[in-house]
């Protein structure tokens, strides 16, 4: 039984289970071969009204809780699209987040509409490449000039900029050292990506090829005051609503990925004979693939206690990260175990446990890593000193 069975009055699984039948994993591989972004699969969910899962009603979203998103995002993983089915509308869920909650009804009636009807595709614009997880570092500067700002900067790892005509932007509004905290003075935009001033350069890259990663380079980008999410100065503030949100989200994927190189791998184990009998039949071969499922059905448990937080407005961010450190620690397990279990056909693109191997980076690396994740523990959790 899947412990979200309980949140699942709406038909979910059913759906998005028929829904990705229909891209199966002759579609992924040729999405990872080619760099094709899944856009017939993104219109699909777009079709069928699942973009919008966790948008109001009144903007045309299902108004669903992080507990039905995060099933979502792992049954799409789980179906053999990974992190590449997952990241191509991961945006959807947690992104715009700060619009629904400081969004005026304008912008609100502006920008959830067409990113639910699968019109626009926006990215996250906010990692830079010498700020890294240290926000309040940002040096991309807008500067209000009259009824507008002008953006200049650079921004790193943001995915789907080459899709993307809309953008979640957060830059520095006042310099840094005429702030009182290193948390103020950053704004948050919601905008075109105009490319007449914004160079978007692809970063080659291990795995998930499908759903691009970039360099931006903003060179003198008009951005309308009308643009700017909530008050000058509070985008930090802003963003931070979105954070747990995704960081659970990202550990549904995970666990969706582990399950099904989990699957693939039984599987084949099941079927593999070797000196007369399934390979599967030799402990070394169970306990390894035993142990991959106990370590995923436990990350599953913090996903799910997490999303219950959130939904319910209780403190959820010590879960939250959490579920993201246990869910990528267990999915990396399984995706190695899978290759290992496969042997030699584990390193054949055409069984695509490689694949998910290579995926499976993806949760470890990003949003944050899992050294913070255990300093924040460590910290917030069980009252240690600060480490950094």
């Amino acid at each position: 039984m899947n412990l979200y069975d309980e949140v699942d009055e709406h038909g979910l699984v059913g759906g998005i289970t028929q829904l990705c039948a229909d891209f199966d994993d002759d579609y992924w591989l040729r999405c990872e071969r080619e760099g094709h972004f899944p856009h017939e699969f993104h219109q699909a969910l777009a079709k069928a009204g699942w973009l919008g899962i966790a948008i109001p009603e009144e903007y045309g979203g299902s108004g669903l809780g992080i507990q039905e998103a995060a099933l979502m995002m792992q049954l799409i993983a789980r179906s053999g699209a990974g992190f590449s089915g997952a990241s191509a509308v991961h945006m959807n869920i947690f992104g715009l987040n700060p619009v629904v909650v400081f969004g005026t009804p304008e912008q609100k009636r502006k920008a959830l509409p067409p990113l639910i009807a699968g019109e626009h595709k926006a990215c996250f614009a906010v990692t830079e490449p010498d700020a890294g997880l240290d926000t309040t570092r940002l040096q991309t500067r807008a500067t209000r000039k009259g009824d507008h700002y002008v953006v200049e900067g650079r921004k790193i790892w943001i995915s789907t900029a080459q899709v993307a005509n809309k953008m979640l932007l957060l830059a520095r509004t006042k310099p840094l050292e005429q702030v009182k905290k290193p948390t103020e003075g950053l704004s948050l935009f919601y905008t075109d990506l105009n490319r007449d001033f914004i160079e978007v350069r692809e970063i080659e890259k291990m795995g998930r090829k499908a759903v691009d990663s970039n360099m931006l380079f903003i060179d003198g980008l008009r951005i309308p005051v009308s643009d700017r999410i909530g008050e000058e100065g509070r985008g930090f503030e802003y963003i931070l609503h979105g954070l747990n949100p995704e960081r659970i989200l990202i550990a549904a994927e995970a666990v969706g990925l582990g399950q099904v190189a989990l699957q693939k791998a039984v599987a084949y184990a099941g079927e593999r004979t070797v000196f007369g009998r399934p390979i599967g039949q030799n402990q070394g071969v169970q306990h390894p693939l035993a142990q991959a499922w106990m370590q995923l059905e436990a990350a599953h448990l913090m996903v799910c206690k997490a999303a219950h937080h959130y939904d319910n407005g209780l403190e959820c961010a010590p879960f939250a990260n959490s579920a993201k450190y246990l869910a990528a620690e267990a999915a990396f397990f399984a995706c190695q175990t899978a290759v290992q279990t496969l042997g030699g056909m584990g390193y054949a693109c055409e069984y695509h446990v490689e694949r998910y191997l290579r995926e499976s980076f993806i949760p470890r690396l990003a949003p944050v890593s899992p050294q913070l994740i255990m300093c924040y523990i460590a910290e917030k959790v069980l009252g240690l000193p600060k480490s950094y």
